[in-house]
């Protein structure tokens, strides 16, 4: 379905705004800071937003293969500190249900904790 797309997000780029502001939907977001997730064929920039700012629902650019989800500056580090440590990780990209665009991580076993990147050297 064109509508709905899940892909791997392969590389991240993160990025510092002092405040910029930018029309997202007809809302004005100030932009503090931003995390550019891509994969092979589509994107996703997760847009983190001052506390002063408005800020819209997801969105879905179907024909650019491109999505914005928006979330508060305070979730900023958390975010990318999934990024660091989980593997793999999927982008979810819904032009039918926008508020269920969304990263996710794959399901884990319970307890599995952290891998240690010395184990058997």
């Amino acid at each position: 379905m064109e509508n709905v797309q899940i892909f791997e997000i392969k590389q991240y780029m993160v990025i510092f705004r002092q405040a910029e502001q930018r029309l997202f939907n007809d809302t004005e977001v100030i932009i503090r800071g931003m995390v550019r997730c891509t994969g092979d064929e589509y994107s996703m920039d997760v847009v983190f937003y001052g506390n002063e700012s408005d800020y819209p629902d997801p969105i879905y650019d179907i024909e650019n293969h491109k999505g914005y989800m928006f979330m508060p500056m305070s979730d900023m580090m958390i975010f990318i500190d999934i990024l660091r440590n989980e593997k793999p990780i999927y982008g979810h990209l819904r032009g039918d249900r926008p508020e269920w665009t969304s990263v996710t991580t794959s399901q884990e076993p319970v307890g599995e904790g952290e891998r240690d990147s010395n184990a058997g050297e």
